[in-house]
């Protein structure tokens, strides 16, 4: 029989301690979130519906989207067991300079609109966690506000080209001269997606007032307060815009780039370029051949060809092919730091993130920027110590499965009896 007994107060109080309670609001939401999926439905619940769902959406039925987080969802780890893994590092070079995290901050546009702080928040927390931090050249600060937000820290600029070259090549002079080290050139933008949240909420800049956007915002006063009491919402790096981003991009930017427009880009950057927006592997050869820095593998985070190729799909080819001649680097659908070692451990040197940082943004400032760049750090760091490594440079290709869920049909009827 069990003997009982009446519980004593001092039995109990090693066992019960109560929390004391977080009176500040923002600091209380952001201590409970564990997962970049927690900011993000944070942010959700305090962000109006169409800048939102300007962060959270993509092109036409979103289906690139989609595969890109499925892609990273459909893979097994490979542990090795009895490493020593007390001491692990997460840094190394990329683009000729030591990075703390194998991550950093992706161009994204528009940001002041997710939440006032805007870039300032982006990379200020990118500078003092040793990561890069890229300005779009649809942000919302200009190149050198950000500077003096990331005065020490590792700066990249965004481009679009556009239909008026020598206004593009000013943006380039200005960010040269503002010691940005890394100049990413997007050229998976000849023409605008077709973004149909965007469409359907109206968004726009500055904001269209509709009774529906009205009635969404009236639970949300900060966000209100914040976007009206402080400097009215532009492209820092271009004149004033009203209108929707589709109409901006498809008047400016120009669908004639090629191949020679962007040898003539290099030969005028003087520091590292890039090449955002590869999807396959013959466009990664040719630009390899040319000799840049790297290629960032995107489909613009599903943002304008739906059902684009999944870029973590094609990474171990074209690391494969490339790796040794240029960095392999890749963005779209990364949301946890086991995404991110993945992708190393498949060959890219580097990865980018884009909502998962403005879902931080969105969720409370530099704050919450800084609440998910430590979410995805201790995330790589677990995944690095749960595999058995201790250094970027020890994962392999061998870490990783692809397990399959989306194999291309071949051309041979004669197969698919």
């Amino acid at each position: 029989m069990t003997q009982r007994r009446v519980p004593r107060p001092r039995d109990l109080r090693p066992l019960i301690r109560f929390k004391r309670p977080q009176l500040n609001g923002t600091k209380r939401r952001l201590g409970a979130a564990c997962t970049i999926a927690d900011l993000r439905e944070i942010a959700r619940r305090r962000t109006p519906k169409a800048a939102f769902d300007y962060t959270d959406g993509a092109a036409e039925a979103e289906l690139s989207l989609a595969r890109a987080r499925q892609a990273f969802t459909d893979i097994e780890f490979n542990p090795s067991i009895l490493r020593d893994v007390s001491t692990v590092s997460t840094s190394w070079d990329v683009l000729g300079a030591p990075v703390s995290l194998p991550f950093g901050i992706a161009p994204t546009g528009f940001t002041r609109l997710m939440q006032t702080e805007g870039e300032i928040a982006g990379a200020s927390a990118a500078g003092a966690a040793g990561i890069p931090f890229s300005l779009s050249t649809m942000g919302t600060t200009s190149i050198e506000d950000v500077r003096a937000a990331n005065p020490h820290g590792r700066n990249w600029f965004q481009l679009y080209m556009w239909k008026d070259r020598d206004r593009s090549m000013a943006l380039v002079d200005r960010a040269a001269t503002a010691g940005y080290d890394t100049l990413l050139v997007t050229v998976d933008v000849p023409v605008a997606g077709a973004r149909l949240r965007d469409k359907r909420n109206g968004f726009s800049i500055p904001p269209q007032l509709t009774l529906s956007t009205v009635l969404n915002a009236i639970p949300r006063p900060a966000w209100w307060f914040n976007l009206l009491t402080t400097e009215p919402l532009a492209f820092a790096s271009l004149d004033r815009w009203s209108g929707t981003v589709a109409a901006l991009i498809d008047t400016m930017f120009d669908p004639s780039v090629d191949f020679e427009d962007l040898r003539w880009i290099k030969e005028q950057w003087p520091g590292k370029l890039v090449v955002k927006g590869v999807q396959n592997l013959d466009d990664a050869r040719r630009l390899a051949a040319m000799g840049v820095d790297g290629v960032i593998l995107s489909n613009h985070g599903g943002r304008q060809l739906d059902r684009a190729p999944v870029p973590f799909h094609l990474l171990p080819r074209v690391a494969r092919e490339i790796g040794r001649d240029v960095e392999v680097h890749l963005d779209t659908g990364i949301m946890s730091g086991a995404d991110i070692v993945a992708a190393v451990a498949l060959g890219a040197r580097f990865t980018l993130v884009g909502r998962a940082y403005l879902y931080g943004l969105m969720a409370g400032g530099r704050a919450g920027v800084d609440k998910a760049i430590e979410i995805l750090a201790e995330e790589v760091l677990r995944t690095m110590r749960l595999l058995g490594v201790s250094s970027l440079e020890e994962l392999e290709p061998s870490h990783v499965t692809q397990l399959r869920r989306l194999v291309p049909l071949t051309n041979d009827p004669g197969s698919m009896s």
